[in-house]
C-alpha cells in the first residue's frame, strides 16, 4: 500500500543520509523518486518510526558577535557567493575524541560549491596538520585566488606562508573576535561537528582517518545542501560547468 511505500522510502533516505536529514531534505529526496509528501506527513512518519535527525538533537544556537570592521582590511568582505570554483578557499580546524585524547581535523572548503577540497586528521593542531590537508587538494593550487581563515596561530605559521607564497595565493584574515567573516567555513564546520564528530568515539587515528575519508566522499558526492538548490557539491559543479560550456 502507498503508506507502507512512503514509510519504506523515508526510512531508506534517512538511513542513506547517515541519520542527518530532516523533513525538508527528505521531502526533496522523495520528490526525486516521484513521491510527493508534505513535511508534516514526513515528520509524523519519522516520529512513529523513532527517526531523530542529528540536528534535532544538536539545536545549534548561532552566537552573534558585534565587532568593528573598519580598522582591519578583510579582502573577502563576506562575499560568500562565489561564481567560480577556487575563487575563495576557506579553512578551519575542529577537534575530535580519539581514545583518551583530543585529535584534530583540518578542512579546506571551496566557497563556490561548499566542496571539501582537502582534509587531514592528526594528534596536533599545528603546521603539519594544515600542510597535510593542503597536500590532499586535487585542484591546481595556483588557481586559488584567495585563502581565507580566522586568526588561529596554526594559519600564521611560517610553513603555511611559504606554501601560499609558492602558489601566489593571497591571504584574507577574519577580524579579531569576529568569526562571521569566516561564516561559510563556520557553517560547514557546524555541519561536520553535528554529522561526523558529535557523539562519536574513535579508537585510533587510523579509524578516524578512514571514517573521515568516507564522510568527505559522501559529503561531496551525495549530501544535498539547501544553499546549493538541494544538490550535492559535485552535482552543483557539474550543472554549473554545463551552463558555461
Amino acid at each position: 500500500n502507498k503508506e507502507d511505500e512512503l514509510t519504506a522510502a523515508i526510512l531508506e533516505i534517512f538511513k542513506k543520509s547517515r541519520q542527518n536529514y530532516g523533513t525538508r531534505k527528505i521531502k526533496y529526496e522523495l520528490k526525486k523518486l516521484g513521491i510527493i509528501a508534505s513535511r508534516r506527513r514526513i515528520g509524523t512518519i519519522m516520529k512513529e518510526n523513532g527517526l531523530v535527525s542529528s540536528y534535532t538533537v544538536a539545536q545549534f544556537k548561532p552566537h552573534v558577535d558585534t565587532c568593528n570592521e573598519s580598522k582591519v582590511e578583510n579582502v573577502l568582505k563576506r562575499e560568500f557567493d562565489q561564481q567560480k570554483e577556487l575563487t575563495v578557499v576557506v579553512s578551519d580546524l575542529t577537534y575530535v575524541r580519539v581514545e583518551k585524547s583530543w585529535h584534530y581535523i583540518c578542512l579546506f572548503v571551496d566557497l563556490y560549491n561548499r566542496e571539501i577540497l582537502g582534509h587531514s586528521a592528526g594528534p596536533n593542531k599545528d603546521a603539519q596538520l594544515v600542510y597535510q590537508a593542503l597536500s590532499t587538494v586535487k585542484a591546481d593550487l595556483r588557481k586559488i585566488q584567495l585563502f581565507h581563515t580566522d586568526r588561529g596561530n596554526e594559519f600564521k605559521n611560517k610553513t603555511m606562508d611559504e606554501v601560499l607564497d609558492i602558489f601566489n595565493i593571497k591571504r584574507s584574515l577574519s577580524m579579531k573576535g569576529c568569526p562571521y567573516d569566516n561564516a561559510v567555513a563556520e557553517a560547514t564546520f557546524k555541519i561536520i561537528k553535528t554529522e561526523f564528530v558529535k557523539g562519536k568515539y574513535f579508537e585510533n587515528l587510523e579509524q578516524l582517518k578512514m571514517e573521515l575519508d568516507d564522510y568527505v566522499h559522501w559529503f561531496n558526492h551525495t549530501r544535498i545542501h539547501g544553499t546549493l538548490g538541494y544538490l550535492s557539491p559535485m552535482e552543483y559543479k557539474e550543472k554549473h560547468l554545463k551552463k558555461i560550456v
